[in-house]
């Protein structure tokens, strides 16, 4: 198997944007760390080919990458904040910022291929973090600076990350039902691959086994609630002999779907089921009743994400960052008192 820009980078302790700089001779390497890399590539045999990039990177354009997927992920209040703090950081420092979307990974990957290649764009934030993603990959071997929000699962050590305490957050909302009295409490999460979703119901599912309740796997969904197979997937859970108490949901446009839902069983909110959600965005607050919702700062995330890129293009030798945004808990009127029978 060939070497690649990331062994290079494993060996030498540095990130792989470090090791392509070194290759294009940039003059902000310091030499401890030019020599430390030359060393590495001629113990593994690497030789460096003609740079994808000819220009070293910059800021003057960031890359704003959101997760492949059909049109309604453009719609969801959390990136469309992020992408409100990534502006506002951007317009302040006189950098551009353009947008990258695809249906799939696949087109995803060509057009930040494309727009790499031909220089136009070295620096990256990814909106999203999920296990095993093709574009990571590529921007890695290509040794392009790019920041995660999310927690960085591929090369965490030299990933630059700004996220929630997703677990933390995840257990706080279960806690807080508890504390209401709710036994039976299910959660609704997307696709397992995005690692914000694992990570609260980890939390969930954490707080359940402190307070000595079983972990139902009937309880505990990952769907696509804009789907039919998610509306069906809602619509069992509602039904059951013993249905759930209570229901923590990902963010608030699965809890906005969960209403609907219910309306349609005949089922009150909170009278029949309490919900939390989280993102505390427009339709938490506009929704009937107003949701309990989970103040996740999507807006400082993108700041912080855009900042992390400025700091370390300007300073290329330091180890990559990782922040922690706070969340709290906004109470409304979808969640009350409970009484099991």
């Amino acid at each position: 198997m060939a070497v690649t820009i990331k062994d290079v980078a494993a060996l030498a302790g540095v990130s792989p944007s470090t090791v392509s700089r070194v290759c294009n001779d940039h003059p902000s390497i310091s030499f401890e760390t030019r020599e430390r890399v030359r060393q590495a590539m001629t113990d593994l045999g690497y030789e460096p080919g003609v740079p994808a990039v000819q220009n070293p990177p910059s800021l003057r354009l960031v890359g704003v990458i959101l997760p492949p997927a059909p049109r309604e992920i453009y719609e969801h209040s959390f990136y469309l904040e992020a992408i409100r703090g990534i502006s506002q950081f951007c317009c302040h420092n006189q950098v551009g910022c353009t947008i990258l979307t695809g249906k799939d990974d696949e087109e995803l990957l060509q057009a930040v291929q494309s727009l790499s290649q031909s220089g136009q764009l070295t620096s990256f934030i990814f909106l999203y973090s999920k296990q095993e993603d093709p574009i990571v990959d590529y921007l890695c071997e290509q040794g392009m600076l790019y920041s995660v929000i999310g927690k960085a699962t591929q090369l965490p050590n030299q990933t630059c990350s700004v996220d929630n305490d997703n677990l933390l957050a995840g257990r706080e909302v279960t806690d807080y039902l508890y504390d209401l009295g709710h036994r039976r409490i299910a959660y609704l999460g997307c696709e397992s691959m995005f690692v914000f979703s694992a990570e609260r119901k980890s939390g969930y599912q954490l707080s359940l086994l402190q307070h000595g309740l079983p972990i139902r796997s009937e309880f505990c969904l990952d769907i696509e609630h804009l789907s039919e197979d998610g509306l069906t997937a809602m619509e069992q859970l509602l039904t059951l002999r013993d249905r759930p108490s209570a229901i923590v949901t990902v963010d608030d446009t699965m809890a906005v779907t969960l209403e609907r839902v219910c309306t349609r069983l005949g089922l009150t909110i909170p009278g029949d089921v309490s919900i939390v959600s989280f993102n505390n965005s427009t339709f938490a607050k506009l929704s009937t009743p107003p949701l309990t919702s989970v103040e996740v700062n999507s807006f400082q995330l993108g700041y912080e994400a855009t900042s992390q890129l400025v700091i370390h293009a300007d300073n290329p030798n330091l180890p990559a960052t990782k922040s922690v945004v706070p969340h709290r808990l906004v109470q409304r009127n979808s969640c009350r008192e409970w009484t099991e029978a």
